[in-house]
């Protein structure tokens, strides 16, 4: 039975599409309760599903403190160090359309910049030559991170294959792109990125082929913004739509004699849902339906805009349950059914090269080690900082921590703290992809951010989520940019913990505790349920946590606190609700952010800027090895996630936790037991 304890640490046992979750602590002597870590308070999006920390904490005193001081203290300490809210020539909140879009646009080297790009060229590093002529490829499948990568780490970087579009589009040596697409497990907000600097390259008049041996709705749609998409005979095919799925676990419990005792704040916060019911509560459906409604809409949309089609038509197609390609290839949705030495051959042809030479072709990685500076492409002389904030948030580093694992607050205040000090900086841009975590690093890093804005423009921008803790973080921003499909705000709490009594009846376990203090016992008696005034004071910490967070965001983004209420309790939004709401600023990427960015520190729009990323890091010894011990055996990085979740963390939770949209959002944030399960029977 101990073996099988620690398993139900995870609350993520279940996928949801917003389980705002709860989180385990570990007991003595058995390792079965949940709280979120020191305070037992989750106001959690965890857009990845991975174990919650195990560690046990005391309560935090200011969990207990009245949110009322605590919001005529923002007024009075913050109101002067924050950003002015961006407002038009007519006092209201600037809308979408009257920032800049940052939209690419293609200029074609003049003669003499020309000459001295091939100059540069001559004299490159030998890992920068590139043979004219050379057909760039990207095979995109898997995870996709939005960290920059060292060269030793594995795995792919959107940040590094933006830039190789970027690159690719001005490089004279670059006759094409062929992308091979196969399952991606990113969300739609990365896909977006990807999708867009697509169409960006096709500006230069170079060709874009994608292959695609396997075929679901986010590898589609990816693959349709080329110029021409090919698929082997027998590829699999499964454009039958999308869903979401929610599991519960109350029947379990209640069968081995575990209770748990939920405190759910915020209507749509569906964290303790799939602890203490046994189906879907109508207002987390709600939330659910809405947000795929908004995702297989945008889906439709776009894919019916690009092939020219109704979009009735197209859901008609769909609907008909399509898993033979030569459906479509009789319906365009695809150009021709060819083996990729077919491919090959075809490109070999198009480039005019005689049939006994094979295509020159420049892979990712190795383009990736070529600068822009080679290609002419350098930055100008100001300079705006880019931090990067990627995972799940903790206060302090592990020592189980893995590098790039997570966002550490102290590290992360270091960088926004060194940019406050700099005079070399105009702005900055907070790159966030995250769903959330410890709420007390969260609130720290809100802080910095708030007086970095309070010296120069910040600009937010999300990747494919940035909620509760995430959203945090953003809000401090004067300005937040997201993605359509983004996953964001998040705005609530849940706490809990399991009264595991009956349970130990039934093992025959009994624990007796001495303590002295009125509430002493409040988390340290599992082997009871809540008395009445225990009961109370566990609500009443979890409405003040609650009130913190909604009221910080009512302030922080100029709203009262009953409008920021409306659109608070918990709920999920995607980027496009999130705006017409007025949790987000602008639709669009990074590219957007920029602009903007610009626009703020009064950089003119056609000026080149000198992008710094602060994020970027030396590889160390642990990395190396543990880059090359990943291509050894597919258990060693879930390992080292679970025990980083198993290490001590400090704080309350603001996490988003639990979406899983099948064939929409993958397994992005792995359950670290799952994925050692996964990995163990692969094995087999």
């Amino acid at each position: 039975m101990a073996k099988l304890l620690p398993y139900f640490q995870a609350p993520h046992l279940v996928s949801s599409i917003n389980r705002g979750t709860l989180s385990f602590s570990l007991s003595k002597p058995i390792p079965f309760r949940f709280s979120s870590s020191s305070s037992f308070l989750q106001c959690r999006f965890d857009f990845a599903l991975s174990p919650a920390p195990a560690s046990r904490r005391c309560l935090s005193v200011r969990a207990f403190e009245d949110s009322a001081s605590d919001t005529k203290r923002l007024d009075r300490e913050e109101a002067d160090a924050a950003n002015e809210v961006p407002m038009n020539s007519e006092g209201g909140r600037t809308r979408d359309e009257d920032y800049p879009s940052g939209e690419f646009e293609f200029e074609k080297f003049g003669p003499w910049r020309s000459f001295l790009v091939k100059l540069k060229m001559l004299v490159a590093f030998p890992w920068e030559r590139v043979r004219k002529g050379s057909v760039l490829t990207m095979k995109l499948r898997g995870q996709i991170s939005d960290q920059l990568k060292s060269r030793f780490s594995s795995g792919l970087s959107l940040p590094q294959i933006c830039e190789n579009f970027v690159k690719a589009a001005y490089d004279p040596r670059i006759s094409g792109i062929y992308l091979q697409i196969e399952a991606l497990n990113c969300g739609w907000g990365k896909v977006e990125e990807l999708r867009r600097h697509i169409l960006n390259f096709k500006k230069s008049g170079k060709f874009i082929v994608a292959y695609i041996p396997t075929c679901q709705e986010k590898e589609y749609y990816l693959a349709c913004a080329c110029e021409e998409i090919y698929a082997p005979p027998s590829a699999y095919v499964s454009l039958f739509g999308l869903t979401v799925q929610a599991s519960f676990l109350r029947g379990i419990f209640d069968k081995i004699g575990i209770e748990p005792q939920v405190e759910r704040i915020g209507k749509y916060k569906s964290a303790g849902d799939q602890l203490a019911r046994r189906n879907m509560s109508e207002e987390n459906c709600e939330m659910l339906k809405t947000l795929l409604d908004n995702i297989y809409d945008n889906w439709l949309d776009k894919i019916s805009s690009i092939k020219g089609k109704k979009k009735e038509d197209i859901e008609s197609f769909i609907n008909e349950g399509v898993y033979q390609i030569e459906r479509l290839k009789e319906d365009g949705w695809i150009t021709n059914i060819q083996y990729e030495d077919e491919i090959l051959s075809m490109l070999n042809e198009r480039l005019g090269l005689p049939k006994d030479k094979k295509v020159p072709m420049v892979d990712y990685r190795k383009y990736s080690k070529v600068r822009q500076s080679t290609i002419g492409l350098s930055g100008g002389g100001d300079q705006i900082a880019v931090i990067r904030a990627g995972g799940s948030i903790s206060r302090v580093k592990s020592p189980l921590s893995a590098p790039s694992s997570g966002i550490i607050g102290e590290q992360f205040i270091e960088k926004i703290r060194s940019v406050r000090e700099s005079k070399k900086f105009k702005a900055a841009i907070i790159r966030i992809d995250s769903p959330g975590g410890d709420a007390l690093a969260s609130d720290l890093m809100w802080r910095e951010i708030r007086l970095l804005a309070a010296s120069k423009p910040v600009v937010a921008s999300m990747a494919d989520v940035a909620a509760s803790g995430g959203y945090y973080m953003a809000m401090a921003a004067g300005t937040i940019v997201a993605e359509n499909l983004t996953l964001t705000g998040s705005i609530g709490v849940v706490t809990g913990k399991f009264n595991l009594g009956k349970l130990y009846e039934k093992i025959g376990f009994n624990k007796e505790i001495i303590s002295r203090g009125r509430f002493a016992e409040l988390l340290a008696a599992e082997q009871r349920p809540f008395r009445t005034d225990e009961a109370e004071l566990f609500a009443k910490s979890a409405q003040n946590a609650y009130k913190q967070f909604r009221d910080k965001a009512a302030f922080s983004r100029s709203m009262t606190v009953d409008e920021m209420e409306k659109i608070a309790q918990g709920r999920v939004w995607t980027g496009k609700l999130a705006a017409s709401h007025g949790l987000v600023d602008a639709i669009g990427g990074f590219s957007r952010a920029v602009a903007i960015a610009k626009q703020k520190a009064n950089i003119p729009q056609d000026s080149k800027v000198n992008l710094v990323e602060l994020s970027r890091s030396s590889p160390t010894l642990l990395e190396v090895v543990s880059g090359v011990g990943s291509t050894i055996i597919g258990v060693e990085g879930t390992v080292k996630e679970l025990l980083q979740d198993l290490a001590l963390s400090e704080g309350v939770q603001a996490r988003m936790e639990g979406i899983m949209l099948q064939r929409m959002e993958g397994f992005a944030y792995g359950n670290s037991v799952f994925g050692l399960i996964k990995d163990y029977l692969s094995s087999l």
